[in-house]
């Protein structure tokens, strides 16, 4: 009885942290996206980058604004892992299910360090 409690208690924690945005780290908050890269500064390139958010079981169940936001977040910490300052989106992935509804989304993109 207790066992099968604390399993419902552990799988409901888990669901519930799948409907939360992806937090932003401090060196993401760092990190702007961009639609273009900007020509006034001189940007390196460091690499391409993906963020995103929801999967199959917890997408439905993530409302689609922290979809959004937690790829946008997950996009900025990994431009952040890998030293860069801006992203450049080239590429956004919604993935839904068989109701059409939003389940996933993806955002690629190119990382740069601008000064």
């Amino acid at each position: 009885m207790r066992f099968r409690f604390l399993a419902m208690a552990a799988c409901t924690i888990a669901l519930l942290t799948g409907c939360i945005a992806n937090s932003v780290t401090p060196q993401g908050q760092k990190v702007v996206i961009v639609q273009s890269l900007p020509t006034q500064y001189q940007c390196t390139y460091k690499g391409e980058v993906a963020g995103s958010q929801g999967n199959w079981l917890t997408g439905s169940w993530t409302s689609n604004s922290n979809l959004a936001l937690g790829a946008r977040n997950d996009l900025r910490n990994e431009a952040a892992e890998l030293g860069a300052n801006v992203v450049v989106i080239t590429e956004t992935i919604n993935a839904t299910d068989e109701d059409n509804s939003l389940e996933n989304i993806t955002h690629v993109g190119r990382a740069y360090l601008c000064r």
